[in-house]
């Protein structure tokens, strides 16, 4: 054990100012960084009440010498510096001397502890910085601090903690950050009296990222290591496809403490360019090594920020560490064929309900009757009536709760959705009446077997007189790049954002159902998603938002949440993408207020869901979404804010072609 000395004035004003103790995670940091320091193999985490009432850190590290015990609570006394020049060569994780100190001052502190060469340990207590007990005691090799009633003697920050589960929460993730960067250590969180977490402390990153995020985390990583004019690079990158919606599972480490650097972040990510889909960020937990005369960690009260002597050698290193790992180890997604056989699903979130063969076209023979228009037909299985109803969870629990037999009726409106209603068409369309259509002035009647729109569908800026007639034909002329329909309607040719388009589809029906309180269907196979602890935090706070929002989100724990529940037109494929997007934002728009979050749910559910651009679909299908825009004067931009859809006339044609003047 290093012996403790008290700084001079001069040396304590060289350092930076510490960070206070805010929280009961800023306490488990510090002492954890201590035991560290000490070398200890061994790390014990206990908390109740979030840490507010109780934290308990063991661990088998060298120990505190009996004399050294009282000075280690003395502002600015320290083992790890003795003069400035140590400045320059940090190694440790702490080296202030506040750490202690700022703890004992708000809160009941007990420390036992025993060095290597002592026979005997030492009993120490200290409340609100004043001793209560000092003495000899037996207890093993190391040490274990208790921490009782934090700001005991200062309410004034009491007021400012937050729930028992969210100061917890943030526990838990100092408790990660440290498992990540010391994966020799094994440590082992205990909260509220049950293990959330234990490290094997074998050595092998990978194995600590597993007991942190899981499996499926660790299975999407790909290692890193490498080394560019005296800097290595360790750990572990994500593969392209498994890319997140937001930076939360991003982890840099500098010599085994955790920091934020923007130009690693920004190195990283330059790897990743042309490799992932945009909107998409990768995920990493990499260990920077570099001598420690390069770098100044001594600038920030948190010590999470630092200052290279050379960042951009730094920022190269890590750039090309990242891109050798991705050119050598990514290796394209393997897909099970039989187990995708398997899988049945009901794709309700997507236009593909038909594929168009270029080179095979179905063979149509045209019938003609007498009595009838022309009618083509194809041979088509035997219908199923009931094959499309859909059912909502709630009513699905109702049913088989209940022996009364459930009804297949659609319980959100009459209005069929863009899966039912191309249905709907598609078995009318094997058999489309080539009907004439109505004069302008005349008000259409329903003929038997003639299709008629559904009432709910509008012609743009229409009159109340027109709005009683039926609307004019659509022609499909075709689409541009895989993303815009080009359509002809009512003297107009129209170009449709496919996604936009049925992004504002998709969301005016989950909004409405929502509303109509039916909007959830119990996934048959529910979606675990793994989150930082700060989303993770985040998501179960807002549990009621994403309830209204038509899912249905509970804890998994440690870091995990699992969705069994979501609305009716989206794919159980999206609902991962969708939460750490929501969670994402949740996070940074905490005073929003429930309306807000929840129409950002829908949005962002319904961006999920809808065709992307490029996206191959049927002329039936482009068809089907093309009646949904231009029939509904509600579906005019996305909801983002985006145009669904740009208009040219046929005098501006004209006029571009000089057959006007």
């Amino acid at each position: 054990m290093a012996k403790i000395n008290v700084l001079s004035k001069h040396l304590a004003e060289l350092i930076a100012a510490g960070e206070v103790v805010e929280r009961p995670a800023s306490v488990v940091k510090e002492l954890m960084e201590n035991s560290i320091d000490a070398g200890a193999t061994s790390v014990t985490v206990e908390i109740r009440n979030g840490g507010v009432t109780y934290i308990r850190i063991t661990d088998n590290g060298c120990g505190i010498e009996k004399d050294d015990v009282p000075k280690a609570f003395i502002s600015h006394a320290t083992s790890k510096i003795a003069d400035e020049n140590d400045l320059n060569s940090i190694l440790t994780l702490g080296f202030r001397g506040e750490a202690l100190a700022s703890i004992a001052a708000v809160s009941r502190t007990e420390l036992l502890t025993r060095a290597e060469n002592e026979q005997s340990g030492t009993s120490y207590a200290i409340e609100g910085g004043v001793q209560t007990r000092y003495e000899q005691a037996g207890c093993p090799l190391g040490t274990t601090i208790i921490v009782r009633d934090l700001f005991f003697n200062t309410p004034a920050r009491m007021k400012f903690l937050k729930r028992d589960v969210s100061e917890a929460n943030a526990v838990a993730e100092v408790v990660d950050r440290i498992a990540l960067s010391n994966p020799h250590v094994s440590i082992r969180f205990i909260r509220e009296g049950k293990q959330a977490l234990l490290t094997p402390g074998d050595g092998r990153l990978i194995s600590a990222i597993y007991s942190v995020f899981g499996r499926a985390f660790a299975d999407s990583l790909i290692e890193v290591d490498y080394e560019l004019e005296g800097i290595c690079v360790k750990g572990y990158v994500c593969k392209p496809a498994f890319s997140r919606p937001s930076r939360s599972m991003q982890y840099f480490f500098l010599n085994g403490r955790y920091i934020k650097s923007r130009s690693c972040m920004a190195s990283m990510e330059n790897a990743y360019k042309n490799s992932v889909m945009v909107g998409k960020f990768p995920s990493c937990v990499l260990n920077v090594i570099i001598p420690p005369n390069f770098v100044d960690v001594n600038v920030h009260p948190a010590k999470t920020e630092v200052r290279f002597s050379d960042e951009r050698r730094v920022s190269s290193a890590v750039y090309y560490a990242v891109k050798s790992a991705i050119e050598a180890l990514d290796t394209p997604v393997a897909v099970n064929l039989a187990k995708v056989a398997e899988k049945t699903r009901k794709e309700s979130s997507q236009l593909l309900l038909a594929v168009e063969d270029d080179e095979k076209p179905v063979n149509v023979k045209p019938v003609v009757s007498r009595t009838e228009p022309i009618i083509f037909q194809s041979k088509q299985p035997k219908k199923n009536e009931n094959f499309w109803s859909s059912m909502p969870s709630s009513q699905f629990r109702t049913s088989v709760s209940s022996p009364v037999q459930a009804t297949n009726a659609d319980p959100v409106s009459d209005e069929p959705d863009l899966v039912s209603s191309f249905k709907k068409k598609s078995d009318e369309s094997i058999n489309i009446k080539m009907a004439p259509q109505p004069e302008p002035e005349q008000k259409k009647t329903a003929v038997p077997g003639e299709y008629v729109p559904p009432s709910h569908i509008f012609v743009p800026v229409r009159t109340q007189e027109e709005k009683d007639l039926p609307p004019k034909p659509l022609r499909l002329l075709g689409e541009a790049f895989k993303t815009y329909i080009i359509c002809e309607y009512d003297g107009k040719v129209y170009f449709i954002d496919k996604h936009a388009a049925h992004e504002r589809v998709i969301y005016n029906k989950i909004k409405k159902a929502a509303e109509n309180k039916v909007s959830s269907q119990v996934l048959l196979s529910p979606v675990t998603v793994t989150l930082s602890k700060t989303d993770y935090d985040t998501v179960l706070s807002n549990l009621d938002v994403f309830s209204k929002a038509g899912y249905l989100v509970e804890d998994f724990g440690s870091g995990v949440v699992i969705v069994r529940e979501c609305p009716m037109l989206i794919s159980g494929d999206d609902i991962e993408d969708t939460v750490v997007e929501i969670a994402s934002y949740l996070v940074l728009n905490k005073t929003n207020v429930e309306s807000e979050k929840i129409d950002y749910i829908h949005h962002t559910s319904a961006c999920k869901a809808a065709i992307k651009a490029g996206y191959k679909n049927s002329t039936a299908e482009m068809k089907v979404l093309a009646e949904q825009v231009l029939y509904d004067d509600e579906i005019r931009y996305c909801p983002h804010g985006r145009p669904v859809m740009i208009e040219m006339s046929k005098y501006d044609l004209e006029k571009q072609f000089g057959r006007i003047q």
